[in-house]
């Protein structure tokens, strides 16, 4: 090929790259996704406290029981490992906050005796209730579209949502949730 030709074949190759160049990131780009974490359904927090599930001696527990405290309940697994990683922080928070009117549940969807196996290894001071993977239908329904694990709902003392959250829960922002469950809203 002669010189000119090589010349026109390196031209053409650089217009080329550069109007794909131009065309990729020239184009604006589509937002992002909305947060995998969603508003509740209307009726899913109510649904939620007409829960009653066994405890891990299998006595059935009302979810109710709790209605007019701050209710801190949090969806975990016995396999998940933030799960298992920020239970230490809530045992401690529960303990601290109990007299102030807040209570921690947590709901597992494993069997009873993985929970009481775990129980034993890593006691926690709050009860643990015993659910299945059904109770992911309605963590959706409060606002954890991925079903995934560890998943948190924080509830005023009238029932209503304050705050939901999917994936590990950081103490802080725990601590600030609780606090704003505690004001009229």
């Amino acid at each position: 090929m002669s010189r000119a030709g090589r010349l026109a074949l390196v031209i053409a190759a650089v217009s080329t790259l550069a109007a794909v160049g131009g065309y990729f990131f020239g184009n604006p780009r589509q937002a992002p996704p909305p947060p995998l974490e969603a508003i509740p359904t209307s009726d899913a927090a109510t649904r939620l406290l007409a829960l009653t599930l066994p405890d891990l001696d299998g006595k059935p527990q009302a979810l109710s029981q709790w209605k007019g405290k701050i209710l801190v309940v949090n969806f975990w697994a016995t396999w998940c490992p933030p799960c298992k990683e920020e239970m230490p922080e809530f045992s401690r928070l529960n303990k601290e906050l109990s007299a102030n009117g807040v209570q921690f549940v947590g709901i597992s969807i494993d069997t009873a005796d993985k929970v009481l196996a775990f129980s034993k290894e890593t006691p926690v001071s709050y009860p643990l209730l015993i659910s299945s993977l059904d109770s992911l239908d309605l963590a959706s329904d409060l606002g954890n579209r991925a079903k995934g694990l560890p998943f948190t709902v924080i509830l005023r003392p009238d029932g209503s949502p304050q705050q939901v959250k999917l994936g590990k829960f950081a103490t802080p922002d725990l601590e600030k949730a609780i606090r704003s469950a505690s004001q009229p809203h």
